[in-house]
């Protein structure tokens, strides 16, 4: 595709390849971190790890890959009430939903990405939100998404795009998407410098990467791990 996107990059795996997919099909593409106070605030080391590691071992992207953006959003700490944010353990919480969603942090993530994609000059919002194998979060479901991307392009007199490559297709067929893209290359990256543990721990070194192998973020992960593997021995 034509023109300039802008990819929400937190250092997950699922970030890191929505950023890949942005890579292919963009002119060029810039990322944007959030610090919001997460307890796994390691994710937010592996970034600059990630990119620097894209520039130099993948050529064709290279070039595509422009600047850098984070932002403090520490006011969802400052609201606090959720696993992700303060020190609580990790359970089911009221509406059936677990204690780590963080109410609004997708939106605002959003929207604070519009306005720099507004400055910025991109006209595609690109995240790894999905909600076919995920924790059910009400902000990551499609129909939430597109109806932020009218209410964005109405409040900001634009047409913006967000894009959710992941939105349809589970762990497993992220790991693949993942190999389309990249190769074996892209594979081994994600698993060595890739962060979705929820608990933050970089100590447990498991075949689909770093966790503590518990926590919902990990269980997904080596699920989706393991079905990709038998697929792809």
């Amino acid at each position: 595709m034509n023109g300039k996107a802008l990819v929400l990059f937190s250092g997950g795996q699922d970030s890191t390849v929505a950023l890949a997919w942005a890579l292919d099909r963009f002119e060029g593409v810039e990322t944007l971190g959030f610090d919001y106070g997460q307890r796994h605030k390691v994710e937010l080391d592996c970034r600059p790890v990630i990119l620097e590691r894209l520039r130099r071992e993948f050529s064709p992207w290279a070039e595509r890959l422009g600047a850098d953006h984070r932002l403090d959003v520490s006011v969802l700490k400052e609201i606090g009430g959720s696993a992700l944010t303060d020190a609580m353990a990790i359970a089911q919480g009221e509406k059936g939903l677990p204690n780590t969603f963080v109410p609004g942090r997708n939106i605002l993530f959003f929207t604070l990405a519009a306005a720099v994609a507004y400055r910025r000059e991109a006209k595609f919002l690109v995240g790894g939100m999905c909600e076919t194998d995920y924790s059910g979060y009400p902000d990551c479901r499609d129909d939430t998404l597109k109806a932020l991307q009218a209410t964005l392009n109405l409040g900001m007199e634009t047409r913006l795009v967000i894009e959710t490559p992941l939105m349809w297709i589970d762990k497993a067929k992220t790991w693949e998407l993942a190999e389309r893209l990249g190769g074996r290359a892209l594979i081994d990256l994600i698993v060595e410098e890739t962060h979705s543990c929820y608990e933050g721990n970089r100590e447990r070194r498991h075949e689909w990467g770093y966790g503590c192998g518990v926590c919902p973020a990990c269980r997904l992960r080596a699920s989706g791990w393991e079905r990709y593997r038998a697929s792809h021995p």
